[in-house]
C-alpha cells in the first residue's frame, strides 16, 4: 500500500530532478530552454506545496490538534523558497546567469534541509496520524489542480 510518506518522497524526487534541469540549462545560452525549463519546475514545486498546504497539511492538523509544530515550519520555510523562485525566475528575465545560479545555490540548500526534515519526520508522523485515512488523503492530493 502506498504511504503518504513515499508519495511526497517520490514527488520531491520528481522536483529535485527537474530542478537539476533547470540548473543545467543555465550553463547554456537559450534563455528561451532556461525560461521553460524553470517554468517546469516552478509549476511542480507550487504544486508540491498545493497539495501539502491544502490537503497535508490541514488534514495532520486536524487530526493532531498540532498547528504550532512541523507545519508551520513548513509552511514558513515555503514561503522563503517562492521568494527564491521569484529570484530566480527575475534573474532569466535579466539574463543574469550569476544572479541565477547563484539563487539556484541557496535554494539547493533550502530544499535540501527541507525536505530532510519532511521526509525524516514530517511525512511519517503524517503516516501515523492519517493511517485510516491514507487513501482518502492521497486521493485528495492527487485532485490538486497546479
Amino acid at each position: 500500500m502506498e504511504t503518504i510518506s513515499s508519495y511526497m518522497s517520490g514527488d520531491h524526487h520528481r522536483c529535485d530532478e527537474l530542478f537539476a534541469q533547470a540548473e543545467a540549462a543555465a550553463s547554456g545560452q537559450d534563455w528561451a530552454a532556461i525560461a521553460t525549463d524553470l517554468h517546469a519546475f516552478l509549476d511542480s514545486m507550487h504544486h508540491h506545496f498545493k497539495m501539502e498546504e491544502e490537503v497535508l497539511f490541514p488534514a495532520f492538523e486536524q487530526r493532531t490538534g498540532m498547528t504550532m509544530g512541523p507545519t508551520q515550519v513548513m509552511r514558513m520555510e515555503h514561503v522563503q523558497m517562492r521568494e527564491l523562485f521569484d529570484a530566480m525566475a527575475d534573474a532569466v528575465k535579466q539574463q543574469d546567469r550569476d544572479e541565477f545560479l547563484g539563487q539556484a545555490e541557496t535554494l539547493l540548500v533550502m530544499m535540501q534541509q527541507h525536505n530532510m526534515k519532511e521526509e525524516q519526520m514530517l511525512y511519517h508522523m503524517a503516516d501515523q496520524a492519517l493511517a485510516g485515512e491514507t487513501a482518502e488523503t492521497l486521493q485528495k492530493m492527487r485532485a490538486v489542480g497546479a
